[in-house]
């Protein structure tokens, strides 16, 4: 169905039950202000802005912060010129990694990542090295006990969702890119709580890479330690663990 490993579902668990608020509201203002930046500060007629505006409020992230953010992206408040990147590379057992990145200091950002996965066995890769393995998906979690499968299922469809699935304890809403904000916009409109809510890339081509025991261990620290960084928006990998 989505493509998802057992590993991306271990991910937006964890990602919903960490405390790490701040660096959170970090990553989504970022957001906010490039896409303010390249569509304008309207909601309306920009759905980059808006589908990060729907995360921003799933995350709780107070008013203050999402309207200061949208006024440093249109230049209304002095702000930071961020740039986006992609950065693609290879972890342990040659787990191929891809990150979106969001930074106003690319070569201290690309020193930063190198260093991370030289430390944990890992290395940076020449463009297009794992790229083609990938396609960007907007992705929706929802707690399944909120609402049931099928009614779910309706409501995602017809606002225009690719696919629904049942992950463990969770839906997953998978979505094209261009459809997330409206489909995360519908499941708003019914009160419905998201767990968790991204545009990332997910692997469609090849085969994933099982990985056991304490190798396994070392590419999980390897992939949290990516997505720790605060210049990091979205890390996938082709990664799956055997149990």
């Amino acid at each position: 169905m989505s493509g998802h490993s057992k590993w991306a579902s271990i991910k937006h668990k964890k990602g919903a039950n960490d405390a790490k608020r701040g660096q959170v509201f970090t990553k989504i203002i970022k957001e906010i202000s490039v896409a303010a930046r390249m569509g304008g500060g309207d909601i309306n007629s920009n759905a980059r802005l808006r589908a990060a505006v729907e995360r921003a409020k799933a995350s709780n992230m107070p008013r203050d912060n999402v309207e200061r953010a949208i006024k440093k992206g249109t230049g209304e408040l002095e702000g930071v010129n961020y740039e986006e990147l992609t950065y693609e590379g290879y972890g342990p057992e040659g787990v191929a990694i891809i990150m979106d990145i969001t930074t106003d200091n690319k070569n201290r950002t690309a020193a930063e990542i190198r260093k991370i996965l030289s430390r944990k066995n890992g290395s940076l890769g020449s463009s297009n090295c794992v790229a083609w393995m990938f396609e960007k998906k907007g992705v929706i979690n929802i707690d399944a006990k909120a609402i049931g499968e099928d009614e779910l299922m309706e409501l995602v469809l017809e606002a225009g969702a690719e696919d629904m699935s049942r992950e463990g304890d969770s839906y997953e809403v998978l979505t094209a890119p261009d459809m997330f904000s409206a489909v995360l916009e519908a499941i708003g409109k019914r009160s419905i709580p998201v767990e968790n809510a991204e545009v990332t890339r997910i692997q469609t081509s090849g085969e994933p890479v099982k990985v056991q025991g304490d190798k396994a261990k070392q590419v999980m620290d390897l992939l949290e330690e990516l997505e720790e960084h605060d210049d990091v928006t979205s890390v996938s990998s082709n990664f799956d663990f055997d149990e």
